[in-house]
Formats: C-alpha cells, sequence, structure tokens
C-alpha cells in the first residue's frame, strides 16, 4: 500500500507541467469525445470484419448457385433431379413420399 503514494508523488510533479497536462487533455479528448474517436473506431473496425465474412460467404454461396444453375440449364437429367427434390413434382403413376427425420 506504501507503492501507491509513491507513484502519485512521482506523477504529481509531472501533472503540473502544462505541455504533459495539454497532452493527456488532448488524449482523453481524441480517445472519448472526437468524432472519430478511438471507441467508435474499434465498434466500426469490428463491424467491417463482420462484414467481410458475409461478404465471403455470400460470395461463396453465389459461386455454388452459379454452378447449380449452369448444371440445370444444361442437363435434363439434373433439372428433373432437381424438380422431384424442390418442388416434389412426379410423373404419372408415381407416388411420392416423403419422409420427416427428427
Amino acid at each position: 500500500m506504501k507503492a501507491l503514494p509513491q507513484i502519485l508523488k512521482s506523477i504529481l510533479p509531472a501533472l503540473k507541467n502544462k505541455y504533459v497536462l495539454t497532452f493527456l487533455i488532448f488524449l482523453i479528448w481524441l480517445i472519448f469525445f472526437d468524432q472519430n474517436n478511438l471507441v467508435d473506431r474499434v465498434r466500426q473496425m469490428n463491424r467491417h470484419e463482420e462484414l467481410q465474412e458475409e461478404k465471403k460467404f455470400y460470395q461463396q454461396k453465389i459461386k455454388k448457385d452459379s454452378v447449380k444453375l449452369h448444371q440445370l440449364k444444361t442437363n435434363e437429367e439434373n433439372l428433373e433431379e432437381f424438380a422431384r427434390e424442390e418442388y416434389y413434382m412426379k410423373k404419372e403413376n408415381e407416388d411420392i413420399y416423403i419422409i420427416v427425420e427428427e
């Protein structure tokens, strides 16, 4: 507990210096009150990273869907399989049983 008063005694003369005091006020202003303060900047950087990850996810999804679309447009068998799986379409005289797994 004696170390704390000694630290305060060593810092107190530095705080009396007008340049150090001006720098500290300027630093506090930049961190908390400025239009581009540090707190908002960190939030913006985190949001930017989230959006970049989301962008990568959607780019991969677009690429996968483009390949699937190309396959559906070029191959009749793939189109029939897609219609059966996604829209439960069937041929005449054919029964479809949907099994729901829990």
